[in-house]
């Protein structure tokens, strides 16, 4: 009988990818996904229907989440569901709390029910695994980088509510003994990735002819990681993970927002130029800087390469032209989200 995995979130950019690697080694998934804005049905398509189902729900139903358990009987369930737009954030904290902290809590409570009906064997497999970020962490300067022994210090209401669903993940290891893992990646980039995130937004906007807005001066540095590496870490992260252990996933990649803005364009003068030749830099404006906006995101993955194997393989000379090209070729897919 093939494993079975309960994947929230899976209608998102990072969840969505997921279930393509879970497949890819050999799990079937049962997928829950609010459909949100941040949701898109064509994010799975080509998506065999007979390997993954998706249940149309909120991971705060604790009725719902404990029946999916029962019927499917996952030998690991993944977190990915989250309100993760800091700027939405500033302005309506609410969503991010109830889906992030309120929605982890009702999962952890329907995996701990479910976990206490297992046998021996499967209580030794099975594995709850959350998917954090390294926002959580707060803000490096320009020297050093994040760990798993870096002390949490969010700085916006979605690091703040993806804290907050961490400490209940580790106590429900602590207090419980649900067998618990937490990833923390950088900065994503890939296929599929919404269009207000940064990457795609600069892409919609520069074929738009609209101004391409940086925050401040551009100075921000992000580590950025490829999608399809963090899903893999994450994989790892389940099958090989230490139990309440945390593992740091980053791309080895640090870009100041400003120079990520040029590339972009750079690449777009190559691929796509503009009807009057004209460099789509010319397009770039400077806005006033985000609320509390962390200087600087960097991720020493050491940890999870030693214990996981993890390492990542998309190079961003190659990844972030493929993420361009894919965009290009799929504009009605990020126009209307």
């Amino acid at each position: 009988m093939t494993d079975v995995l309960l994947v929230s979130g899976v209608a998102g950019f990072i969840g969505s990818q997921f279930v393509r690697t879970a497949l890819e080694r050999g799990y079937d998934v049962v997928g829950l996904d609010k459909l949100t804005y941040a949701g898109s049905l064509d994010n799975l398509t080509g998506i065999p229907e007979d390997r993954f189902s998706l249940v149309v729900g909120d991971i705060a139903d604790l009725t719902l989440v404990g029946q999916l358990l029962a019927k499917h009987k996952p030998v690991g369930v993944l977190n990915f569901a989250a309100e993760t737009h800091v700027d939405r954030s500033i302005s309506g904290p609410d969503a991010f709390v109830e889906t992030n902290v309120l929605g982890t809590l009702h999962m952890l409570r329907a995996s701990l029910d479910y976990y206490k009906t297992l046998p021996a064997e499967a209580q030794a497999r099975f594995r709850y695994v959350q998917i954090s970020t390294d926002e959580v962490y707060g803000t490096l300067g320009k020297d050093g980088y994040f760990t798993e022994e870096t002390p949490y210090s969010p700085r916006s209401p979605y690091a703040s509510s993806k804290a907050g669903a961490d400490h209940l993940v580790a106590a429900w290891y602590d207090t419980y003994g649900l067998p618990t893992v937490i990833t923390h990646c950088s900065n994503n980039y890939g296929p599929r990735q919404h269009s207000e995130k940064l990457i795609p937004h600069m892409i919609t906007r520069a074929l738009a002819g609209q101004p391409l807005p940086v925050y401040g001066k551009g100075e921000n540095v992000r580590d950025w990681i490829h999608v399809e590496d963090h899903c893999d870490g994450v994989m790892a992260a389940m099958e090989r993970g230490k139990l309440g252990a945390h593992y740091c996933l980053g791309g080895a990649n640090e870009w100041k927002n400003l120079d990520l803005v040029y590339r972009i364009c750079d690449i777009l003068d190559e691929m796509k130029p503009r009807a009057d030749k004209q460099s789509y830099r010319a397009q770039i404006s400077f806005v006033t800087d985000r609320l509390g906006h962390d200087f600087r995101y960097a991720i020493d993955f050491a940890r999870a390469k030693r214990e996981l194997g993890f390492s990542p393989k998309i190079n961003f000379a190659s990844g972030l032209p493929a993420t361009v090209r894919w965009n290009l070729d799929n504009p009605s897919s990020i126009n209307s989200k």
